[in-house]
């Protein structure tokens, strides 16, 4: 089997019913690994307990065997089943298995909302194993805003045939018409003689296996679990400290391991002395190739050790940060680009305007800084692999695992506990790969735990861009031309909202001088910005107020509606003069579902250029509400990581190496730059529910460089806004 076909990353279009596909721009999924391992290979056996497991099946000839993970399929793909599971022991409880991982974003609470409406149950009853490559159903990963609109539906339907099935169960053993029983708090009633029985009565002793066909499912108007405001299921555990992060596992026996890095990418191992951290006592050194850690019994000596071995390297000549975007258009890859999108003819809508606009906009690359650093727990028994570990794709990294050290699938074991976010930044296993390569060649299970430094040295950015926009307009302000090019940053959301008869957008892959993988809302943000501080220009360019602007050429309602409803709640006026100094943006968009406008307000210092976010308001539509209080946490959270990718945060770089890898020179946004942030949250629940991971943060950086252009006149088009919170230089006065 070749390493593409076992990574099981990017399925054939249409190929998993559970996911459509994964984006262009998910580079990281690409990559291929950092170290082969030989090993032996071998197989085993997973056991599940008695009671009801329900699995939900596309084509049922292709169906597995209940109460477990996808068997290790010939080309690797995601099986022909895509399935939720749930678990109903003897004595009642409830397990609910899937895929997805807690990284934050809290949908372990709003998937146990989704299970418990359609079981009639409290949510808090549930239990839900998550993450655990033995025990739940093949899931690509947690990622592109797909746990609500795929995930929550699956479970709902396997919940519904669940509870279908307890009250045929419970017709016999009551001897009742089921039309007389209804399933509530772990119990099937009978309505007329008020007797009933438990979940665990009925399924003790059995083992049962149901198909789900598509079970009736109770509408968003008629929730009464999900649709509400439910604090975390394990805050408790979070706040009082007793939960366990992957950096927090412990194993019998546990050693420390460090691994021994270049000073730049893409460097070349030319000699290593191990001599003294040899003789260190307790202490292990592992040389494979290029490849070399030490193990140690505590942290500290695993440091001294790697700090004693003596390395040299060397590496070619790359670009620098400030060579990144003359780079990146310079080396296109020739390997094609996805959303490329042409409508009508460009050329007859430049001659059919009455002005043209000319702009070009920048992305620097950025960090993820997630509050845990990667890290891992690896221990091998008896030639099987299991890993602790904080991805958002168990199953690929449990593939990448296989890969390295040739193993079938099987016999790795990939668990993810609730994890320190990620925010799209932990989707390989390279940490994983480490922790087991160490642990196989000390004989201990090890513990590897990033340090900070190599989080911003060794993780994968958020790609940088160069993004090339055309625009035409009539003397009624209506857009006739639209011509938009990215180079590099990605696809996502490449595809303007706005009714324009005549367009051409195209996605241009190119060379990265730094290691470019998926962040939260992907290419969203760049396109975004672009995009929306373009709609700004022309609208200030025609003497249009921006809004008035934006519905004019509108004719998505939804959109429309979130513009509205930002527009009220922040109290914005139409043509009202800005006071000096102090400025209002408007931006708005469309990705994965959902819908925003964002509003921002900030005040520039005269003279210093220090910028101060005076209030944010965002409107924000996905659909169905789950959970009200989650989904405001979720926008919150956005709009404050979309704040420090506005106005300062950036990767400094030179010839391979970050020269600025720590928080004390990486600044993120700190509670001083954080506004008061209103949220407006419009509840469809005629519409099915889209995820709302990634889509808020998208408004947050065209509103502020909007803002700015408000307070200033000054036109700003490259990101960070505001570098160490000052204003940067501006690349023009206004377009071209």
């Amino acid at each position: 089997m070749s390493a593409r076909d076992l990574r099981a990353d990017l399925p054939p279009k249409g190929g998993s019913h559970e996911e459509p596909d994964i984006e262009f721009e998910r580079y990281e999924l690409r990559e291929s690994l950092p170290y082969l391992f030989d090993v032996d290979r071998r197989s085993f056996l997973k056991v599940f307990g008695t009671g009801v497991a329900v699995i939900w099946t596309v084509d049922q000839a292709g169906a597995q065997e209940s109460g477990g993970a996808r068997r290790a399929q010939g080309a690797g793909r995601p099986p022909a089943e895509v399935g939720a599971w749930l678990h109903i022991d003897e004595h009642g409880a409830v397990s609910v298995y899937t895929g997805k991982v807690e990284i934050g974003q809290n949908i372990r609470t709003s998937l146990a909302q989704a299970v418990a409406e359609e079981l009639h149950v409290d949510p808090a009853s549930l239990t839900l194993v998550m993450g655990d490559t033995t025990k739940t159903p093949f899931d690509m990963g947690t990622f592109g805003s797909r746990t609500t609109p795929f995930m929550a539906p699956q479970l709902r339907k396997a919940a519904a045939t669940a509870r279908e099935l307890l009250i045929g169960l419970a017709a016999e053993a009551l001897h009742a018409d089921r039309a007389h029983l209804d399933a509530r708090d772990g119990r099937i009633h009978h309505t007329i003689t008020k007797r009933s029985v438990s979940f665990g009565e009925l399924t003790k002793g059995r083992r049962l296996i149901e198909t789900i066909n598509e079970p009736a499912l109770t509408p968003a108007n008629a929730w009464t679990r999900a649709g509400q405001p439910l604090h975390k299921l394990n805050a408790r555990a979070i706040v009082t400290g007793t939960h366990q992060y992957p950096s927090d596992i412990t194993r019998p026996g546990m050693r420390h391991g460090k691994v021994v890095r270049p000073p730049q990418m893409n460097s070349t191992l030319t000699r290593v002395d191990t001599a003294v951290a040899d003789k260190m006592t307790g202490v292990t050194v592992v040389r494979d190739g290029e490849f070399i850690g030490v193990v140690a019994s505590s942290e500290y000596a695993a440091d001294q050790a790697a700090f004693a071995i003596h390395s040299e390297w060397s590496a070619p000549k790359q670009p620098s940060r400030a060579e990144l975007f003359g780079y990146l258009k310079a080396n296109p890859t020739g390997s094609g680009g996805g959303g490329n999108r042409t409508v009508g003819s460009i050329e007859e809508g430049l001659r059919s305007a009455d002005r043209t606009f000319n702009a070009q906009y920048t992305v620097e690359y950025i960090a993820h800084v997630p509050l845990e650093p990667r890290a891992a727990v690896a221990e091998w028994q008896d030639g099987a692999l299991t890993v602790w570990t904080g991805t958002q794709r168990p199953f690929g990294v449990q593939a990448e695992l296989a890969e390295a050290f040739h193993l079938p699938p099987d016999r790795v074991r990939v668990i993810v506990p609730d994890t320190g976010s990620a925010y799209g930044g932990k989707h390989t296993g390279e940490t994983a790969i480490e922790a087991a390569r160490l642990a196989k060649a000390s004989g201990h299970p090890v513990k590897l735990v990033w340090t900070r430094e190599e989080e911003f040295r060794w993780a994968y950015f958020r790609p940088a861009g160069v993004i090339d926009v055309r625009s035409g307009v009539t003397r009624d302000s209506r857009l006739v031309a639209w011509e938009f090019h990215n180079y590099n940053s990605g696809p996502a959301a490449i595809g303007t909202p706005y009714d324009i008869p005549h367009q051409r957008i195209q996605f241009h892959a190119t060379r990265s001088p730094l290691r470019q993988g998926s962040y939260r809302g992907l290419a969203a943000t760049a396109n975004h910005f672009a995009r929306e501080s373009h709609m700004d220009e022309v609208a200030h360019a025609l003497g249009l107020d921006p809004l008035e602007f934006r519905l004019r050429n509108l004719k998505d309602e939804r959109l429309k509606a979130v513009l509205t409803a930002a527009a009220s709640r922040f109290g914005w006026q139409a043509g009202s003069a800005a006071r000096r100094g102090v400025g209002s943006g408007i931006a708005g968009g469309v990705e994965k579902g959902g819908y925003l406008a964002t509003c921002a307000e900030l005040a520039i210092e005269p003279g210093s250029g220090q910028v101060t976010l005076g209030r944010i308001v965002a409107a924000f539509e996905c659909g169905a509400i789950v959970n009200p209080d989650g989904l405001r946490n979720q926008v919150e959270g956005s709009i404050i990581m979309g704040i420090g990718g506005a106005l300062f945060e950036a990767v400094d770089f030179d010839n391979g190496e970050i020269l600025n890898a720590s928080l004390a020179d990486y600044r993120v946004p700190r509670f001083s730059d954080v506004p008061p942030i209103e949220v407006v949250l419009l509840d469809r629940k005629d519409l099915p529910s889209a995820g709302a991971g990634e889509t808020p943060i998208v408004g947050v950086a065209p509103a502020i460089a909007n803002a700015i252009f408000a307070a200033t006149g000054i036109r700003l088009r490259d990101l960070p806004l505001a570098p160490k919170g000052v204003l940067a230089s501006a690349t023009s006065q206004a377009p071209v």
